[in-house]
């Protein structure tokens, strides 16, 4: 069995428990608040939630952020068969996970966002998923900065003749030149700073904006050639 596609909960490596803690927080606001997009993964979005990008951006179009610092694909999967989307209609779910899942293959882990996108589609048959692509991480070129465009790749052929699901490439202009990422963009050469998440989550934004103002994204009322 693929690990990655297992769902299970964060190990409370700590003791304190805050990781159920956090469920069941969110458990209660999916009850309790009606949103049109719930963001829902790792740290990249945890971290987008607390930027003035979000401010500005993602919480007029009545955003729910259900992202928790350190989760696996295995994880967020246990996370939606445990009740965070039991409770809501969203119209579009972003979803953003896999960069730590470091012990594992590219094949494994795209695998595990795949089997994440089917649970979130028996649940929400007519929700849109946007998955934005996993970003460099590391100052220099390195082995988990490979894994993770390996993973956008696979993903991009995975999901490309995929019903209301689009797939945004937030990676570009990150890596510089010479092949690092400078701190001003990321700060622990992992998660983006203000300035860098509007660089990155602008096409997300974009393509938020169009589904919920017009029902489809625009690639898909264009015709093909």
């Amino acid at each position: 069995m693929n690990p990655c596609s297992i769902a299970t909960p964060q190990q409370d490596t700590e003791g304190d428990g805050r990781w159920n803690s956090i469920h069941n927080r969110f458990l209660s606001d999916a009850k309790g608040k009606d949103a049109d997009v719930i963001f829902i993964g790792d740290s990249i979005l945890q971290a987008l939630e607390h930027t003035e990008v979000w401010n500005q951006w993602f919480a007029p179009l009545h955003c729910l952020n259900f992202s928790i610092h350190r989760d696996q694909t295995q994880n967020v999967l246990w996370r939606i068969r445990n009740g965070e989307l039991d409770h809501v209609d969203p119209k579009v779910i972003v979803l953003h996970v896999g960069t730590n899942n470091v012990e594992h293959t590219a094949e494994q882990i795209c695998d595990g966002i795949l089997e994440i996108i089917h649970t979130i589609q028996e649940k929400h048959p007519n929700v849109y998923v946007v998955i934005p692509s996993l970003l460099p991480r590391g100052q220099h070129p390195n082995l988990l900065r490979e894994k993770n465009l390996k993973i956008n790749q696979l993903l991009r052929e995975k999901v490309a003749n995929m019903k209301k699901v689009e797939m945004v490439f937030i990676d570009k202009g990150f890596i510089q030149s010479d092949g690092t990422i400078s701190h001003h963009d990321m700060h622990d050469y992992l998660i983006p700073s203000n300035a860098a998440c509007r660089k990155a989550f602008e096409p997300v934004h974009d393509i938020l904006h169009q589904i919920l103002s017009e029902g489809e994204p625009e690639k898909d009322l264009t015709p093909s050639e």
